[in-house]
């Protein structure tokens, strides 16, 4: 009997270990990227576009499927999305709010199932055109860079997603060389360093990145000092990136289609420029601005936009010192590549080419750094900015 009842338990505990062996070769490795990630895109609304729109991305093989429009707001042209995936951020680029002279940052939910969004409420921007948003590293706070009234904002993010008035709120001053687009300060982006301490605010008209300490707890920004980096008169700064270390950012420079490395020292939150490079190819003579930049995901290699020249300028990163060499250009296969973006994996650049209503997908070169067409051009509305959030794996 009790050899019997031996041999029932060793079956048992046998058809356990290969159930349980079964159930770990489903499982995928906990470092894989999700494959299928859902895009939120930002536009002009304008008689083609009615807002924010959303569509599928297939990470395994670069395809774009399911547009659709997500909610309906006036030019929402820059997106971000909490930490936990649950909420859209949006600015409302325009001059009036609520009868007075400012913009507008609006909350949504996101519908899991469907992509779609609900409006859950909309605040002031504190300055007129804003043009680019992000989410601090907590998710309590976004920071807003409003272009035609050249200041900052910061607004408190509520437990539901909804969005507070400003707790900060910056008015920059000054100019700079050029005269038609530098009489006064023109805020582009801003960005948060890694550890949430210090925030960077490219002001195309000043000629400047200029530097706040951000209290992540009061949702402050706090001049800094030094209070900013400057670069050359008329080079209009617009966009921003750190590199993956940390230890090195990099600016792209609309009016004079240049990009600057600088070397960033993250304990005492300063910039040092390193040095300067032209994002067109020797010899071209038209008319150009860049637009926007992005480092990739392994550091190798940084990547920005030209408008007019219609391209991806492509430039390697020398892995001890942070300097740039540049590498090539790759035609975005439209009009006016206002932003763009890579995919977490580095594995695809999606360009978004405002004034021909398409997203282009190009394959990066993982040695290179190059781009490559894969044929797959998706029509959009008048695209600006993409957000990723992932669908599984």
């Amino acid at each position: 009997m009790t050899g019997a009842f031996g041999r029932f338990v060793v079956l048992l505990l046998a058809a356990a270990f290969l159930a349980g062996e079964s159930s770990l070769a489903d499982e995928k490795p906990a470092t894989e990227k999700p494959h299928k990630w859902r895009l939120y895109i930002g536009t002009y609304t304008s008689a083609r576009s009615e807002g924010i729109y959303t569509c599928e991305f297939d990470a395994r093989d670069g395809r774009l499927s399911n547009l659709q429009l997500a909610a309906a707001t006036p030019n929402p042209s820059f997106l971000a999305i909490s930490p936990n995936g649950r909420y859209v951020f949006a600015v409302n680029e325009v001059s009036q709010f609520e009868g007075k002279p400012a913009g507008a940052v609006t909350a949504f939910a996101i519908d899991p199932d469907t992509g779609k969004l609900t409006a859950l409420n909309q605040q002031s921007a504190g300055g007129t055109g804003p043009c680019h948003i992000i989410v601090d590293k907590a998710g309590k706070h976004v920071l807003v860079a409003n272009y035609g009234g050249g200041s900052v904002s910061v607004l408190p993010i509520a437990d539901d997603g909804r969005l507070g008035e400003a707790t900060s709120f910056i008015q920059h001053s000054g100019s700079s060389a050029d005269p038609k687009r530098q009489t006064r300060p023109h805020a582009h982006s801003i960005n948060l360093d890694a550890a949430n301490r210090f925030a960077f605010v490219a002001d195309l008209g000043l000629d400047k990145v200029l530097t706040y300490r951000f209290d992540r707890d009061a949702g402050k920004l706090v001049p800094h000092d030094p209070p900013a980096a400057t670069v050359s008169p008329g080079a209009g700064p617009r966009h921003f990136d750190f590199h993956p270390n940390g230890r090195t950012a990099y600016l792209i420079n609309e009016l004079d289609s240049t990009l600057t490395a600088f070397e960033y020292d993250a304990a005492r939150g300063v910039l040092k420029e390193l040095h300067t490079l032209s994002t067109l190819p020797g010899g071209f003579a038209g008319n150009n601005s860049t637009a926007d930049l992005h480092v990739h995901p392994s550091g190798r290699f940084v990547y920005g936009s030209n408008r007019g020249h219609d391209s991806i300028a492509i430039f390697a990163v020398d892995s001890q010192s942070g300097r740039l060499t540049a590498i090539g250009h790759e035609s975005t296969g439209g009009k006016t590549p206002r932003n763009f973006a890579l995919d977490p994996a580095g594995k695809w650049l999606l360009a978004e080419n405002q004034d021909s209503n398409s997203i282009v997908v190009f394959a990066i070169d993982q040695e290179t750094g190059k781009l490559k067409h894969t044929g797959e051009s998706f029509e959009a509305p008048s695209p600006v900015c993409i957000q990723m959030l992932p669908l599984g794996r």
